[in-house]
């Protein structure tokens, strides 16, 4: 094996702050393409050559960029120290300096340098590097990390708890709210409120109560898709996992990202033990409690309990105060929003507005009638899905 590939393989194993990177695939199979290199067998290294580009081809054929990419997104104790302000050791820091000039070096890896070392004539597939300052890169991206994030935080934008753990959702909602028509007032009480959050002002838990197909969801996931690049993140459970979130807020706690916990179509039936978890997190308990994010709810119900005629009767001796218990849940949000059915002209507006934005030349005077038409024969009334769904069936004829 030559110097340049022997210094960078025993660098490569010396590497402390930056060793995640370590483990990702690409990095994987050019470490053993190295290891095969100093075994000096021509089949088992073209072998491992092979396995190597292929990995990085699925990723980027530019290996600069995409080693760049593994270094700003490591979650290591370099960027977290840096991003908490807990100060950071000398040692830690001058590690990282010349981890980055290595993994720098490691970016203009050449596939003539491999073929230079094993001596090989043949085809040889090709990758691209660039000409990166990794240094200055990382300390800019480390400068913003309130905006990006890192580790998983900087791999999307929306994250589901799934099997005990805080997940990135690949494909996301892409739902934008320039999309969204109506319901101004309401949204903007929403995105006001979420500013706050992101400016580090008191922001309150919120609940987005009414019809169905108003909305709310949308409304939600086209907050956090607008205001990520501000360093705003969605996590989304489930009403069973609300037990769950004390462990959510721990993870999240002293990140510099700002998060929203999002409940969708969310309610109870009476003396449902997740009704008690969410009240203990909505009044603030030490367990469930961080400056860096909210609850967001939706529900079709503004109390969000399905009461039934025994509910409000009592079946105990404090009908007066079980009846107060499950209605003064919703009142535990210091924001309620109200997304109720549109009237006719709303929805025709909104019928109207979306049909342009698809490119649908029709006069409102067709568009009344035939999204009112549509509203009543599809049996879902008026509402903002049904106008998009009317705009949908134009677009398909």
């Amino acid at each position: 094996m030559n110097g340049k590939l022997r210094k960078l393989r025993l660098s490569l194993a010396s590497i402390s702050v930056f060793r995640n990177i370590l483990s990702d695939d690409v990095i994987s199979e050019l470490r053993e393409l190295m290891d095969s290199a100093e075994s000096g067998d021509t089949s088992q290294i073209i072998d491992h050559y092979g396995r190597f580009v292929h990995e990085l081809y699925e990723r980027n054929v530019n290996f600069s960029k995409y080693l760049l990419k593994l270094v700003t997104e490591d979650e290591n104790i370099y960027i977290i120290s840096q991003s908490q302000d807990n100060g950071i050791s000398k040692a830690i820091a001058e590690a990282a300096e010349n981890e980055l000039l290595i993994l720098q070096e490691l970016s203009q890896l050449t596939p003539e340098d491999i073929a230079d070392e094993i001596g090989y004539n043949g085809y040889l597939p090709k990758w691209e590097t660039s000409d990166i300052d990794f240094i200055e890169k990382y300390h800019r991206y480390v400068g913003d990390v309130d905006k990006h994030g890192y580790g998983k935080w900087a791999k999307s934008d929306m994250f589901i708890f799934r099997d005990g753990s805080i997940v990135p959702v690949k494909s996301h909602d892409t739902q934008k709210l320039s999309e969204l028509y109506g319901y101004d007032i309401q949204r903007n009480s929403v995105i006001n409120n979420t500013l706050a959050l992101i400016n580090g002002k008191p922001a309150l838990n919120a609940l987005l109560y009414g019809d169905a197909g108003t909305g709310k969801s949308s409304t939600v996931k086209a907050i956090v898709n607008e205001y990520s690049p501000m360093g705003l993140r969605l996590i989304e459970i489930t009403k069973e996992q609300l037990r769950y979130i004390p462990e959510i807020v721990d993870e999240i706690s002293g990140n510099p990202l700002k998060f929203i916990i999002f409940i969708d179509d969310l309610s109870f039936t009476a003396g449902e033990d997740s009704f008690g978890a969410l009240k203990a997190t909505l009044e603030g308990s030490v367990a469930a409690n961080a400056d860096n994010m909210v609850i967001y709810a939706t529900s079709n119900r503004r109390h969000l309990i399905k009461e039934t005629f025994s509910d409000r009767e009592g079946d105990d001796v404090h009908r007066n105060d079980t009846l107060q218990e499950t209605l003064s849940l919703s009142a535990r949000f210091g924001l309620r929003v109200n997304f109720s059915r549109p009237d006719k002209n709303s929805y025709v507006a909104i019928a109207y507005e979306l049909a342009k934005s698809k490119g649908i030349n029709i006069s409102e005077k067709d568009i009344a009638l035939k999204a009112e038409q549509f509203a009543i024969s599809s049996g879902n009334g008026r509402s903002p899905r049904t106008a998009k769904q009317f705009v949908e069936q134009l677009l398909s004829e």
